[in-house]
């Protein structure tokens, strides 16, 4: 079995994003198949951890990813426990990560979450031409790359001539195996806790709300969605929001309350919404990568309806009908795929199962380490 160690640069456990999300289920699965040893940040709740080895070595503040004394210290680490393989969270530890491989020689592998300057850029960063030149100097110095979407993969060997063989698909996973056996019951338990008649169709959003991707779709669905369907004849329906940090001068949704609106908040059991919701929006146009959250609400039975740009990095191949796109900014076919998919329940195709859940992706992933 490989030893392994990983950076994870930021807390992830436990997880509030889509991002820290994506690194607690990988490590949890990926410790099934190697011998893992995570070095992090203290913030961390590290007793939600079951089966690898942690070290609380990062600072909390922004000055750790400058800390020179990184260097000695992860390199003594590899050198006292012999690890074969070293996985940098983000390339933001570039500098870090080929220090120590020359001192250690240790084979150094990059985990992109998206094409980071093309994210700054969207979410308008000023400083995202510095983060690209320094981004594309990783990825032609990391002996092997992981890239999250078929899409970034694919900018890497086309627009910046990465070795194709360096590069691998690693795509966000889910934690069940099979179409949920419990739909019926969830959308009751949701129904009763929200209030919802049955004739009305459950529509769900979910994400954190102080990200401004998420914010910006949410507003997409406040003032251009919603307003379309409460003009649909009969339609009957309540949108859900679910999220952390929705800014205050949103004042928890309250002036949109008559408009079909529950605003629910964090949530503790997404996974029961996602299993209740008929339709899931992802109206979402900037911010790069994969939607991890329409990734697990295919997999919990819901249908979801996302523009293009928020349907990038998904198999669409695999989703069968569980997944319908639309042109970014055309807010009058996205109200009418709501309506139109709201009149259809399908279950999620099985091979949508076999390509996403983790279990399988780790196993591939340990074979090419």
């Amino acid at each position: 079995m490989k030893k392994v160690l990983v950076i994870a640069p930021y807390p992830y456990l436990p997880y509030f994003s889509g991002g820290q999300k994506f690194i607690a289920q990988f490590l949890e699965y990926f410790a099934n198949e190697v011998n893992l040893t995570v070095i992090s940040v203290q913030e961390n709740d590290f007793s939600l951890v079951k089966n690898y080895r942690t070290i609380p070595l990062l600072k909390k503040s922004f000055y750790r990813y400058i800390d020179l004394s990184l260097v000695k210290k992860i390199s003594n680490e590899i050198k006292l426990n012999k690890y074969d393989v070293i996985i940098w969270e983000h390339p933001y530890y570039a500098w870090l990560a080929f220090s120590i491989r020359k001192r250690t020689g240790i084979q150094t592998i990059i985990h992109t979450h998206n094409i980071e300057h093309q994210r700054f850029r969207s979410t308008g960063r000023w400083w995202w031409p510095l983060l690209k030149l320094y981004e594309k100097w990783s990825f032609k110095k990391a002996d092997k790359l992981f890239f999250i979407t078929p899409e970034d993969k694919d900018f890497a060997i086309n627009s910046w001539k990465t070795d194709p063989a360096k590069c691998i698909h690693l795509p966000f996973g889910i934690t069940i195996k099979e179409h949920p056996s419990d739909n019926t019951s969830s959308k009751e338990a949701i129904r009763q806790q929200h209030a919802i008649a049955p004739d009305e169709k459950i529509i769900l959003f979910n994400g954190l709300l102080r990200y401004k991707p998420n914010l910006d779709a949410l507003k997409y669905i406040l003032e251009s969605i919603n307003p379309l369907l409460l003009i649909a004849p009969s339609f009957r329906y309540k949108i859900i929001i679910c999220g952390k940090d929705l800014p205050a001068e949103l004042n928890a949704l309250t002036s949109y309350t008559d408009k079909n609106i529950i605003f629910a908040g964090f949530v503790e059991d997404i996974e029961t919404y996602f299993k209740a919701a008929d339709i899931f929006l992802n109206p979402v146009q900037s911010g790069g990568g994969i939607k991890t959250k329409m990734v697990e609400a295919i997999a919990y039975g819901a249908t979801v309806i996302a523009t293009e740009s928020g349907a990038a990095g998904l198999d669409k191949k695999v989703c069968g009908n569980k997944l319908v796109t639309v042109p970014d900014n055309d807010w009058e076919t996205f109200a009418e795929k709501v309506l139109e998919s709201s009149k259809t329940s399908t279950n999620t195709p099985a091979v949508y199962y076999e390509t996403y859940y983790w279990g399988n992706i780790v196993k591939k992933i340990a074979s090419v380490i």
